[in-house]
């Protein structure tokens, strides 16, 4: 997964925290438990579902993500050569050669914004309804283990924990054996699609490529 790395944070999962119902009795202890939400996304012993999810993705934009960069090696060797040949050529050809560099500079700064926006959609698409599923299955999956709070290790600083507290490696065993990879929530519905005039400035916050 090194072309399109995926955090945590970048997947979206929350925090979930499960409380008793109030009641007007004297609470009982509370039976608490610890997830860390991280180790969704671990390569070897995560969430088979969301490494599928994120080779998908990885698979379909690895070309275009090539390709720009083949535009970029390009572009770094027209530079490299304009320089050299600033001082030997006649002007006229040095601003024509300098004009085409300026042009696939443009370029490559127009596709790998398209590329942005486009591995945004999908990964929005994707992964939404995945996180939901996930937070569901977490949320029952405490409730059944007769978990009152529960506290994703990955958000809230946890200074000491004792290791019996943690369920992370259960939940994911369970998670995996009863949701396989092989068949994945329904995709959310498209968003429409960026417009050249409304490409953003700035990188989207989940991908980091291309």
């Amino acid at each position: 997964m090194k072309a399109f790395c995926i955090a945590v944070a970048a997947v979206g999962f929350a925090a979930i925290t499960i409380l008793a119902q109030t009641q007007t009795r004297p609470a009982a202890p509370a039976n608490i438990a610890i997830i860390d939400s991280s180790a969704f996304s671990d390569e070897k012993n995560g969430i088979a579902r969301v490494m599928a999810a994120m080779q998908q993705l990885e698979t379909k934009f690895t070309p275009l993500q090539a390709e720009i960069r083949g535009m970029r090696e390009r572009l770094s060797t027209m530079r490299s050569e304009l320089q050299k040949k600033r001082g030997i050529q006649d002007a006229a050809t040095t601003a024509k050669q300098a004009d085409e560099a300026n042009r696939l500079e443009i370029e490559i700064k127009r596709k790998a914004e398209d590329a942005q926006a486009s591995y945004q959609r999908e990964s929005v698409a994707m992964l939404d309804p995945l996180q939901k599923d996930i937070g569901n299955a977490l949320t029952a999956y405490a409730q059944s283990k007769g978990v009152t709070l529960l506290i994703d290790a990955n958000r809230v600083p946890i200074i000491y924990a004792a290791s019996s507290l943690d369920i992370t490696k259960e939940f994911i065993a369970d998670y995996n054996r009863t949701h396989p990879a092989s068949v994945a929530p329904a995709p959310a519905p498209a968003r429409p699609t960026t417009s050249p005039a409304a490409r953003p400035t700035t990188s989207p916050a989940r991908p980091t490529r291309p």
